[in-house]
């Protein structure tokens, strides 16, 4: 009888002194905000939305060029965690690296995300940009023609220098 009553106790004893691990730290939520200071910039962002390694300072108003991803770092490698349509108006925060733009929705706000550089252009270039992206008309070649004979004409086709009778 003392014999189990020294092992009961021995036992407990034992499995007293052991202890659970303690509990992992929470889990940070992905809409959480974070502050990160790169190049003495304060950048505030959600969690899920990386930190750039190097960033140089913008702050203007910006339009896109056409319907982009705002990615969660500035490369293909994030995810996507929004869209911006096209024309759709934004303000680029500063360019960080990769040629990507760090954008937010309002002037001075959180960091978004990332868009490529050549998805948008500064609103005061918008216009000038687009004008100059439209495709021009060919001039039309003017015809050389002379009358030959009573009712046809030879034309002389620009392109190859070769004459056509009509």
């Amino acid at each position: 009888m003392k014999t189990r009553i020294t092992l009961t106790l021995l036992t407990a004893l034992t499995l007293a002194g052991c202890s659970t691990p303690p509990p992992p730290p929470p889990a940070l939520n992905n809409d959480a905000l974070i502050s990160s200071e790169v190049n003495g910039v304060t950048l505030q962002h959600r969690a899920a939305v990386s930190a750039p390694k190097q960033f140089k300072p913008i702050g203007e108003e910006y339009r896109s060029l056409y319907a982009a991803s705002i990615m969660s770092s500035p490369n293909y490698t994030g995810t996507a965690v929004g869209s911006l349509d096209n024309a759709a108006a934004f303000y680029a925060l500063g360019e960080v690296e990769n040629n990507w733009l760090a954008i937010s929705a309002i002037r001075g706000g959180d960091l978004m995300g990332y868009i490529q550089a050549n998805a948008g252009v500064p609103e005061a270039r918008y216009k000038s940009t687009l004008r100059k992206d439209l495709p021009r008309r060919a001039r039309a070649a003017k015809q050389d023609c002379v009358k030959v004979g009573g009712d046809s004409k030879a034309c002389k086709n620009a392109g190859s220098a070769t004459w056509i009778l009509q």
